[in-house]
Order: C-alpha cells, then structure tokens, then sequence
C-alpha cells in the first residue's frame, strides 16, 4: 500500500478478528507446501470428539500448536497441521440414543444399519461444531485436509492394520477379564476408567471350613461377588493354614465347597492372609484362577443384575443383591464386622457408571512386542518427552502393560472386519468382505457384531491421515511428524499407541518430540466443573477479552512441569498488554506516516547511532535469541515473559518516551535515525509475537508504510549479530536507574507533576559523571527537573530524600513541595486502617481452628495479605520518617 492508514482510537477485537480470518483463508495462507529441497514441519492435531464443543483445554492444547505451526511457517519450512476429529465411539452413540429416547425410541426400534445412517446425519449436522471454534481461535491447520476418523480413507488403514496384525498372531479373540460398564453394554480398556476415591465399607466374611474345624476370615468391599467365589487362597509359607491342604472352604449360602490354594502372591501379612478368590469379577483373583485352573463363576449379566448362577438372588441388581447378601450373612452368622473403607472405585469415563470387573470374549491386541519396540525408541531418543519428569511414568507403565481389549459392544465405530463360518466355524478375518468360506466354500457368514475402540483408529492417525497404506508424497515429506502437542491424561490412552503403530507399520517414530501439558485449573487449582460453578468458558472470555488475551494468557501459564491455575483477571491484564501495542503502533505510525525504505538503513551502522537506539537494537537482537530459543525448546511461558518484558517495559516505556523529542526534532537526520530504527524494531516485535497474538499483529503489519503481504508469511526474524551493543545496554541502565529514582521520589513523595524539582547526584565516578552530564537535558526531560547537579555527598542538602542506584545516591529537596501536615494526617489515617486490617488477619491466623478447618487455599490468601499488609506499614513508616526529616 502506499496510501498513509491509520489505526483506529481503540483496538476493536471483534472486526479484526472477523477480518483477518477471512483473509487469510481467501489467500489460503494455512495451506501446506511441498517443496524439494526444504526442512518440513508437521503436527497432527489431537482429534477433538467430534462430539464436543471447545473447552480452556482444548483453547491451550491448539494455541501452543497454532504457535509452533506459526514460527516454522515463517521459519521457512514446508509447514503442516493437520486437522480432524474423532468419531469418539460410546460418547457420540450416547448422544444420538438420547435423541432417539426424547422421541419414544431406541437404538433397537431403529436397528443397527439405520442407527448407524442416524448417527452419521447427526455427524453432518452437528459435527462441525468443534472446527468452527477451533477455527474462531486461529488455528492455522491446512482445512483443506481435514479428517475424520470414519472417513473412507482412514477406515481403509484400519481395516489394514487389523488384518495384518491379526495374521501376525498380534490380535486374537478370547476369553479375558475386562472392564465392563452396566450402561454402556460394552468393555473399556483400562485407561477408559476413571478412578475415583469413595468412601465405602469393607465387609469381613466367616469362611467356614468344610472338616468343621473352624473359619477363615475374608474381606471384600463387594459382598454380592462371593457369589461367584470358586477359591480361597493363602501364602505357601503361612502356616496357620498349612493344615488345609485338601481341606476345602464351605462357600455361605451357597451350598458349595471350594478349595484353598496356596499361591505366592498373597500377602500373608495383610489381614488375616487369606484371600477370597473370584476369578469372574475381579482381574486380579482372574490371574490367580488361572494359575490353579479354578472354575469361572460369571454371576451378573451385561446389566449388573443377578443371573442363574446368583441361586435365589437371581434377578436382582447388583447393589440390591449386595444390601440383601449382607443381611443373609449376618442372620446365618457369618458376618464379622464392617467397616468405613476408603478406596478407588472404578468409573466408565463416559457415563460415570461404577464399572464392574467380569469376564467376556473380547478381541484384544497383544501389546507387549509392540509397547518393547515403543520403549526402545524412547531410550535411544529417537523420541523425546518434554517435561522429562514424565520418563519414569512413560517406562513404568509400559512395563507392566496389558494386552489392550480393542471390542467394543456398540453400533457406531470401525465394524471389525472378521466374520464366522456357521457351517464349520472357520474365523475369515480379511481386507475384502469375503462371499465364502475358505475352509468349506459355504456362504453362511456372520460378520462380528463389535466395533472397534475408538483410539484404534486414533492410533494410527500420524500416517494414516497422510494417505496411508499409500505411498503419499504427504508421508515423505511430512512424516514423521516433529512433535505431538497433547494433555499428560491421554499419554497411555493415545500417545504410547502412536508410537507402537506409527513404529510398526512405518518402521519410524510417528513423532521425534512429545510435549505433555498439564490440565487448566482454576485460580485456586481446583478442577474446573459445572458443578462446582468455576468453568472458564474460552468463547466466552474470547468474546469479552479478545482472542489474542486469551491466546497470551494462556502461552504465559504453560510452563513445563507446572499446574495451570487460570484466572479470568490475568486474562483482562493481558487484554491491557495488547491494548498497549496497540497504542504504541498508534504512536509509531503518527511519526512513520509514508516514509519508505531509506529510512532502514538508520540501523546498518548500528555503532554510529545515539545511545539510546544502540540500546534498543541490542535489546532486540537479545529478545529475539530469548524467544527463539523459548520456542525451540517449548519453553512457551518464556516466549510470553521475553516479549511481554521487552514490548511494555523496554519499548513502550523507555524507548517511545525517550525519542518523542527525536521525532519532533527540526534536525532531520536526527528525526530519520528515530524513524528508521522504531521502524525496524516495530516490524520486528511484530513478526516476533504474531505467532503468539496473531490478529492484532497482523491488523498493525497491514497499516505500517510500504507495500506488504500479510505477516504471517514474513520472515521470522533471526539474531542481528551488528546489532548487539553490551556497553550501550549497561549504559542505558544506568541512565534508566537514575531516572527511576527521580521518579520514585517524585511518587513516593507525592509531587505534583506540573512541578518542576532539582536532583543531587553522589557518589559518582569520572566516567558516570561524564555519560550522565552529556545526557543531563534527557533526564531532566523524562523527570520534570530544574537542574540536575553532581556534587560530593558532604554537600547534599539536609531536607531531600534519598534513593540509591547501585552505588549513586540520589538526593531530591522537597521543602516547599510538600505539605508536611497534610501529608502526616494522611498517612496517620492509613497507618489505622492498615493496623486494624493487620490485627483482623493475625486474629485468623493465631486461630488453630481456623488453620485446621479453613481450605488450603484460604489459609493461603490470608497469608498473602499478612504480608501484602506489613509491607505497606513498611512503606507508610519510611514514607513519615521522611517527611519528619523534611520538617526538621
């Protein structure tokens, strides 16, 4: 453009925003290249549910992306983000079947070919929610490539995947224990059940022998499951029942005899040492029934409720049985005692229905050779997690992993490709869908009925998104990908399956960097719920704040390894940070008007500028290694401190006030050097910060002089070595220290500002001396000064106050400045107000009820004001002893 623009008094967020969305995707700025020749960049988005509408997690999970994407983007590289969503199995068919109950249905009503078109009419409809509001964020994802789970093409890579690793013997269908929910009708993996510390009650049960010659005693929290016991078993080596080998246990209310066997798992030192053994309903008593071929009892149906095997408790669910097994057991005198136990119940993660251990044929992959394969590219670093504190986690749980159940007994999901002979029972499990039985040339075939878990097909979604099993020119050039941004909570549940299928299937890590970031809390780092009323809404604080405060805020909170406690109020802080940039571009720009080019070459020789830019280009150059840096190593809170720092208080706060007098100066070398550098360090803050803080960034950029494309495809910038300056920086420090101490007595002191004041400076060398007289008018300028003078500390006057910058001291007279009076009375009045406030909160805190009762987090806040408190007592007593020394 060559037509002067300006900025508008206040920055409007909403039109920007709007804009700029808009431009970027008419000029398909997000679109990925493919270049020879170039390094690439590339990040697969974690697939929101297509469920879901966007939470603060969701909002700090994609601007981190949205941040790196940014950076190597204008790096240079062949840049991809991929976007998509997720099928999100059991969540969207809960979704629909309560549709279909609003009006007087089922799933069944329906049948499963119609619910399922039901379900992808839903899809089309509502699905695209998430995208919206990702896109309303700013995520700069290539949409043009947007997946979905379901899709045809990653339905065909699931299909592969399960075909070739069930004829590597890696998939197989049997009988297991597993995780089964009551409401949903399906099995979870372990990592689909949410743990939850309950209160309950541990119930101790008399076992009596079957000789008759006494008891054992047997604990449980689950009453109901005796039911289905088939053993008891106790340590080899404990002798108080080495008399029971071949004695058996006479099951109460059951009329059964079960053994006792001896394993060396049980804790022979953990209650009475003897374990009730239910290998049915609990994984553990599963492993032990096993290993002493003990009989499967399945006492509970799909639903929770009593079956046959129940005996007369048939038909009842299973807390009913449990109330109606106690009151039994305590009638035939066979209840011990009870006690208030506290443990962690397991929970569908879905619905939040207590989910109950049983047994069940399930398919499930055999994750050992793979989860090895996954380990060993972690330890050779082919793989890196950042924080490192998460290794440990990483390789515990991957050494004691389980095969992963991958059946899901739903509608809505990748039907498993395997079908079933009903003339000769043959299990055909192929890419096609097979018209006859291999084995016996029948065609009475039965596809399976289960779907697959949903992180199947998001295990795959590093490669399978880039047209694989295809050699695609997307999976040469971007895969493996360079990092995976996602939430610690879902590194086993999705992260360490990446690795074992991204590993096998493409003989490569699917990604080199893993960075774990931890949940949004609130302020007081409590969850965030609906019910508990303490929920940021990221649409709604976007709209009250705009997105670029949101975006900063959170970039200032994710530090590696450490809890995110937002609140709302840094958000409105970091609103007053853009509203700052704001400003000062509005500043620039009244001075910068149409100059062109030339005025750059103000900072080509850096070394024959004024101080003050030396100081500013060297400030730069220093910034921009700090971000640059913080941005390779994932350091985000570090990218949001340096450009916060540098931009308000280096900037804004020094720089612009520092030239104003350059700009409107009638020397005009003098009035280009200021334009051309505040030029040169505008563009570059602005370049610098855009991937942070996208909109208001690139609403400035298009406004600067000269013609310009948009800033998101400008150059990021790189350290100017010419530029770095250490002497002008200590030098400028120096000056900047003696202004602040005017300053700070002028404040503290309470001078009016249209006051002009003299300044005493002690203690000074030769060479300070000299670098502060040559820049006496500036500093007189920045301070409202009559005079500054430089004297011997003997000759200081008795009525100033004192301030002292490293070793200058600072001395202002303020007699006939300042009503003494007046200004005692004030201070009086503060002095009891803080008094009594101090006295109300030591009152709280000498309280030992108080300190044992009151949350943490209050404790905490009372603390806090404590020393809020005794430090402005502080500053009211120093603030009176120098009025006191005035007056005297």
């Amino acid at each position: 453009m060559s037509d002067h623009k300006e900025l508008s008094k206040s920055y409007d967020f909403s039109d920007v925003e709007e804009k700029w969305l808009q431009t970027w995707e008419e000029q398909h700025c997000f679109e990925a290249e493919m270049r020879d020749g170039t390094p690439s960049f590339s990040i697969v988005i974690p697939p929101p549910n297509v469920t879901g509408v966007l939470h603060v997690g969701h909002a700090l999970n994609n601007t981190l992306q949205d941040i790196l994407t940014r950076y190597h983007r204008m790096c240079g590289a062949n840049t991809l983000w991929l976007p998509g969503t997720d099928h999100a199995g059991i969540a969207t068919q809960n979704v629909v079947e309560r549709q279909l109950s609003e009006e007087g249905m089922s799933r069944h009503d329906l049948g499963r070919e119609k619910f399922v078109e039901r379900v992808w009419e839903w899809r089309t409809d509502k699905g695209g929610t998430i995208i919206n509001q990702l896109k309303k964020l700013g995520c700069s994802c290539d949409w043009s490539r947007e997946r979905f789970t379901m899709d045809e093409g990653l339905s065909r890579a699931v299909r592969e995947v399960f075909v070739r690793l069930y004829k590597e013997g890696l998939i197989y269908k049997g009988d297991y224990i597993v995780n089964w929910c009551p409401r949903c009708l399906t099995a979870l993996a372990d990592d689909e059940v949410d743990h939850e510390e309950t209160r309950g009650k541990l119930y101790h049960l008399r076992y009596p022998f079957a000789d008759g010659s006494g008891h054992v005693v047997v604990a449980t929290t689950r009453p109901e499951t005796m039911l289905g016991d088939t053993g008891v078993a106790v340590h080899p080596d404990d002798e108080r029942y080495a008399h029971l080998k071949g004695v058996g246990i006479d099951l109460p209310l059951t009329g059964r005899t079960i053994p006792v066997v001896f394993d060396p798992h049980v804790q022979k030192d953990f209650g009475t040492g003897a374990l009730k053994v239910t290998p049915s309903h609990d994984r553990d008593d599963y492993e032990i029934g096993r290993r002493h071929n003990l009989e499967l009892c399945k006492v509970m149906d799909d639903h929770g409720v009593m079956n046959e095997k129940a005996g007369i408790y048939q038909g009842l669910d299973r807390y009913e049985c449990r109330t109606k097994i106690v009151e039994d057991l305590d009638a035939q005198g066979f209840l011990e005692r009870i006690e208030d136990y506290d443990h962690a119940l397991g929970q569908c993660y879905r619905c939040r229905t207590v989910v109950e251990p049983t047994t069940s044929l399930q398919w499930f992959v055999k994750v050992k050779p793979l989860a090895d394969a996954s380990v060993e590219a972690v330890r050779s670093e082919r793989i890196k997690i950042y924080p490192k504190t998460w290794y440990n986690t990483f390789y515990s749980w991957m050494d004691n992993i389980r095969d992963w159940c991958i059946s899901r007994q739903i509608w809505w999901g990748h039907r498993i490709p395997a079908w079933t002979c009903i003339t000769c029972g043959e299990l055909i499990v192929e890419n096609t869908d097979p018209e006859f039985c291999p084995a016996c040339t029948s065609t009475e075939l039965v596809q399976e009925t289960d779907v697959l878990d949903t992180w199947f097909s998001s295990a795959l979604w590093p490669f399978s998104t880039m047209g694989w099993p295809e050699n695609t020119k997307e999976l040469q050039t971007f895969y493996p990908t360079s990092i995976l941004v996602t939430s610690f909570d879902i590194l086993f549940f999705w992260v360490a399956r990446m690795m074992m299928m991204g590993i096998h299937f493409m003989d490569e890590v699917p990604f080199h960097d893993v960075y774990l970031h931890a949940l949004v809390r609130d302020k007081h780092g409590k969850k965030m719920s609906k019910s508990t009323g303490n929920v940021i809404d990221p649409l709604e604080v976007m709209g009250s704040y705009g997105t670029d405060a949101v975006r900063f805020t959170l970039t200032a909170f994710a530090a590696q390894g450490r809890e995110i406690k937002l609140d709302e109020d840094r958000i409105e802080g970091y609103r007053f940070f853009i509203n700052k940039i704001w400003n000062a571009a509005r500043f620039a720009l009244m001075h910068l008007g149409d100059c062109g080019d030339e005025v750059r070459k103000a900072v080509d020789k850096p070394a024959e500028l004024p101080l003050v830019h030396q100081w500013i280009l060297s400030r730069t150059a220093k910034t921009v290694d700090e971000v640059r840096t913080g941005l390779d190593e994932y350091h985000f809170n570090v990218v949001a401190s340096a450009n916060y720092q540098f931009i308000w208080h280096e900037f804004c706060d020094w720089y612009l006030e520092w030239i104003k007098a350059d700009l409107y100066s009638d020397d005009e070398t003098v009035k280009e050097q200021a334009r051309g550098v505040l030029l040169v360090v505008l563009e570059t803050i602005l370049k610098l910060i855009h991937p942070v803080i996208p909109f208001v960034t690139e609403e400035i950029w298009s406004v600067l002089p000269g013609e310009r494309r948009v800033l998101m495809r400008e150059p990021y910038p790189e350290r100017q070595e010419e530029w770095l300056d250490d002497t002008a920086e200590q030098q400028m420090e120096l000056l900047m220290g003696v202004i602040t101490g005017i300053r700070n007595i002028r404040a503290e002191a309470d001078v009016h500002p249209s006051h002009k004041i003299d300044a005493y400076l002690a203690n000074v060398d030769g060479d300070t001396a000299a670098l502060i007289g040559s820049f006496s008018p500036a500093i007189s300028d920045l301070t409202r000064l009559n005079g500054l003078t430089i004297t011997d500390s003997s000759d200081t006057p008795d009525d100033a106050a004192t301030y002292i910058f490293n070793d200058i001291e600072i001395f202002v007279p303020l007699k006939g400045l300042v009503d003494v009076d007046s200004e005692l009375a004030k201070l009086g009045k503060d002095r009891s107000k803080v008094e009594a406030s101090l006295k109300q909160v030591d009152t709280k805190l000498g309280n030992d009820k108080f300190l044992a009762n009151a949350p943490e987090a209050v404790v905490a806040k009372e603390k806090g004001k404590k020393e809020e408190l005794e430090a402005r007592l502080t500053r009211i007593e120093e603030a009176e002893q120098r009025l006191h020394k005035i007056r005297a």
